[in-house]
């Protein structure tokens, strides 16, 4: 069997919002991640308007790594990370996202940030767009629902591609563009595309007009980074998680086909220029995303990616309710079912790894492209002994299992992956729920979900386990 090539990335993935804190320091400006209180299991969180005082905002604090990013890179090497995945926050470079100039204090940040990754050999992976619009334009243009916030998201690509040309190969436009799918969740809508709804304002159509923008955006990014730097990789990224009949009636395996184009032609677009005729099919017969031109298409074809960057945590499974047609308006939300052959995590997420072997062929078969796993983990409980140490055998059993399953499609499907980054390798705030006690890392932060504790970091045995999973390539698991 073939093994994974010695230059696979190995790394840990976060994001500004939900580590750096620092939200007013050096001229960032509000973004719409900071107008979000703290939640819970199935608790959702709140989008402000504005910031309420005495509301709890986790993301104004996070981990502080804006403060602690020397220290922290140094443990990451200690790690042995060859790739560092984060995000560029917007509102750090442009506060209000339309200003006339740039924020020369937020683009030193992430200079000093990323000459510190290189100092070690670790190579950045930089996502531009990860939930964290700036707040102005929220309010302003009720975000991408605006066709002129294209060009504004263009600029802070251009800035970024410009400043870090030299520093950075490795780039994703939007995080989880996909997530919108789930249109009637606001959270998905309010990270995704920066739409807020306040009536009854036809969700759905909103979220396909809105994400066309986006995905215009996207590619003139990409044509535009190609020019800067022809030796730029710039990738999409999605939220892959497989939709499973949940058995083999016809009704139930043709949904399962519905949902997964529902999810997944953003990824289609993407890749390959144009969108799917099931989607276009859909969106005629809806009367939705009345505002798509032919200079639209002509960018859409001309800003393809280089790679597919997705995060992989679970599976679903779907069966048609009674007395439903497939052909009926169906909400996402209410297809779901429960799989009786997969475990659960804490928070009730299935746990399947054979999952991210089926999404790598999925993948792999559809997109004749380089894939990059570029989130997966467990978020879970983590208890500290009276020694300070920190036994998380789960974690460790959660992702031995899910990459001896991402071998398996290296080495035995002829899947060509370039990367793996666990998800929240470092503790850090939730984005779904905005507790701290949702912990991912290896990594352990003392604080808590109402924002109190040291902020002293400290290894979990998983720390050890992960550190000689990447000095043996995938080798000892």
């Amino acid at each position: 069997m073939a093994k994974l090539p010695e230059n696979f990335l190995w790394g840990g993935a976060v994001a500004a919002h939900q580590l750096e804190g620092a939200w007013q320091t050096d001229g960032k400006g509000m973004s719409v991640a900071d107008v979000m209180t703290a939640g819970a299991n199935n608790v959702p969180r709140e989008i402000t308007d504005g910031v309420i005082p005495g509301k709890n905002y986790p993301n104004h604090e996070a981990i502080d790594f804006y403060h602690h990013y020397r220290e922290d890179v140094k443990m990451f090497a200690e790690l042995g990370l060859k790739a560092f995945r984060t995000s560029i926050a917007w509102t750090r470079i442009f506060p209000n996202g339309d200003d006339d100039q740039p924020n020369e204090a937020g683009l030193k940040f992430y200079d000093d940030l990323f000459d510190e990754c290189l100092k070690y050999g670790i190579e950045p992976v930089i996502t531009l767009a990860h939930f964290e619009m700036p707040y102005h334009l929220v309010q302003k243009y009720n975000g991408f629902s605006d066709r002129r916030v294209i060009d504004l998201f263009v600029r802070f690509a251009e800035t970024c591609f410009k400043r870090y040309k030299d520093k950075v190969k490795y780039w994703m436009t939007f995080n989880e563009i996909n997530n919108q799918s789930m249109f009637n969740n606001d959270f998905l809508m309010a990270t995704n595309s920066g739409l807020i709804f306040k009536g009854n304002e036809n969700r759905e159509a909103a979220m396909y007009q809105a994400a066309h923008y986006e995905l215009v955006a996207s590619a003139k990014a990409v044509q535009l980074g190609h020019e800067i730097n022809p030796d730029f990789q710039i990738g999409c990224m999605i939220n892959f998680t497989p939709l499973y009949p949940l058995n083999a009636a016809p009704n139930n395996i043709m949904l399962a086909e519905k949902m997964m184009q529902r999810r997944y032609w953003f990824s289609d677009v993407h890749v390959n220029g144009v969108y799917p005729d099931n989607i276009e099919a859909y969106v005629t017969r809806k009367g939705y995303r009345q505002d798509i031109t032919e200079e639209d298409r002509a960018v859409l074809k001309a800003g393809t990616v280089d790679y597919v960057g997705f995060s992989y945590y679970n599976s679903h499974t779907v069966a048609l309710p009674e007395g439903k047609s497939i052909d009926d308006d169906l909400v996402p939300e209410d297809l779901i079912a429960q799989n009786p052959y997969v475990k659960v995590s804490d928070w009730d997420w299935p746990i399947d790894p054979v999952g991210l072997r089926y999404s790598l062929n999925w993948l792999n078969d559809r997109y004749h492209l380089p894939l990059f796993i570029v989130e997966n983990g467990l978020g879970a409980y983590d208890k500290v002994e009276e020694d300070g140490s920190i036994h998380d055998p789960y974690r460790v059993e959660y992702l031995r299992a899910h990459i001896e399953e991402m071998e398996k499609a290296v080495e035995l499907d002829g899947v060509n992956l370039m990367g793996y980054t666990p998800w929240g390798f470092i503790d850090l705030v939730s984005a779904g729920t905005g507790q701290m006690s949702k912990r991912y890392g290896f990594i352990y932060v003392d604080k808590d979900d109402d924002g109190n504790g040291t902020l002293k970091r400290s290894k979990k045995d998983s720390f050890d386990w992960y550190r000689e999973v990447i000095k043996s390539n995938g080798e000892n698991l």
